[in-house]
């Protein structure tokens, strides 16, 4: 073993929790105490150097590249090692520029095409048919994917106690599934605004198709441009957006929605969160969400009650979004085969790397998921009781 190797298995032993074996130009080495639980090949190992600079990426663009081998289950190894991730080294300098990118209108609205306009197509493959891109909620234990989505959905209508002609809106629509069941379900007037092309061209084929037109609307908007379009919402919803927002900018957010939001007015604001403030994990910055930033749930609370907002309700679906990310990891395996037609062995490899570590992390408490419900100013009309 050249010396290289050497100090790459050094650094690797501070991986001890779970016991695995490590496999570095053909010689077995084995990490932490016990039967090991996974077994990784390294086919090239990473320089020092760049496991300093940022080990998520070094080790993220080894399995990338075909360097890095999982024998077994990807998600089952990632579980048990990625619940270490406070050992990862970050050189926050070095990566300035992609730990911090900026977070104006033009900027943002690249980052957030980079990843949802990779194209319907593909989308398709691996969601379900309601086409949500967020956290199920699985009411049964043989929930399947879609009816976790409807669950997750009607959950949250009602949730906001909605009422015929009431006017909502979806910030960060997506392809539209909640504002369509709404105004089916509800009779709402609703909104959507979303960046990315793909999912209004999308949404706009379903408002149709629903023959919603008269009920349902969806633009090309930025969040920050809400308080001068003239509109005003009884109901305001955002689910897996504000994680795009940046920290800087989640005061701005809150105000957006607290000016267009009818005083004694519901929001609901469901996103990913940490326990603590954190700039993000280098990798999925630079591969799969750039600028993303994942909020603690104090920081939003804290910044709505500076706000008037009053914090009604909060709910936990971590388990759920794990469970979620498995169904989404085992539809884009059923469908590699497309992918990599679609993109490529490296973009496959990429994907499932994100799918099964983001749900490992959700396992293992690194990140959570919330529904907050909010409402603009003292509302005493809602019902007492928490399942209104």
């Amino acid at each position: 073993m050249t010396w290289t190797e050497h100090a790459f298995v050094q650094f690797m032993k501070r991986f001890d929790e779970h016991p695995f074996e490590m496999v570095v130009e053909g010689e077995t080495v084995r990490i932490g105490e016990g039967e090991p639980t996974f077994r990784i090949l390294f086919h090239k190992t990473p320089p020092l150097g760049e496991l300093l600079k940022s080990t998520s990426i070094a080790l993220g663009e080894a399995y990338m590249d075909g360097d890095l081998e999982i024998e077994g289950d990807l998600y089952t190894a990632l579980n048990q090692f990625l619940g270490q991730m406070g050992k990862f080294s970050t050189d926050t300098n070095a990566l300035k520029k992609l730990i911090f990118s900026s977070t104006s209108k033009e900027n943002q609205k690249k980052e957030v095409s980079s990843h949802y306009d990779i194209g319907n197509d593909f989308y398709q493959l691996w969601l379900d048919e309601t086409m949500s891109y967020s956290c199920g909620y699985f009411e049964h234990e043989d929930d399947t994917l879609a009816q976790a989505q409807r669950g997750k959905v009607d959950r949250i209508l009602k949730k906001l106690h909605l009422q015929e002609g009431m006017t909502l809106c979806d910030i960060g629509c997506g392809w539209g599934f909640l504002l369509l069941e709404a105004a089916k379900q509800y009779g709402i007037h609703g909104v959507g605004i979303t960046l990315s092309e793909e999912q209004k061209k999308k949404f706009e084929e379903r408002i149709a198709e629903n023959g919603l037109e008269e009920k349902l609307e969806v633009r090309l908007m930025d969040y920050r441009d809400l308080p001068t379009a003239g509109m005003q919402f009884d109901r305001v919803v955002s689910v897996g957006m504000v994680e795009h927002v940046g920290r800087e900018n989640y005061r701005t957010f809150m105000e957006s929605v607290r000016q267009v939001l009818k005083p004694g007015g519901l929001f609901l604001l469901h996103f990913i969160s940490a326990l603590k403030e954190h700039p993000g994990d280098a990798w999925v910055k630079k591969y799969i969400f750039p600028g993303g930033v994942v909020p603690s749930l104090r920081e939003l609370i804290q910044i709505a009650g500076d706000e008037s907002f009053y914090t009604i309700d909060v709910e936990s679906l971590r388990r759920h979004y794990n469970r979620t990310l498995l169904c989404w990891n085992h539809n884009f395996q059923e469908h590699r085969a497309e992918v990599v037609a679609m993109f490529g062995e490296r973009f496959a490899r990429m994907w499932e790397l994100y799918l099964c570590s983001c749900a490992a992390t959700f396992m293992n408490g690194i990140i959570d998921v919330h529904q907050v419900l909010f409402t603009n100013g003292v509302n005493n009309e809602l019902p007492m009781t928490r399942w209104y």
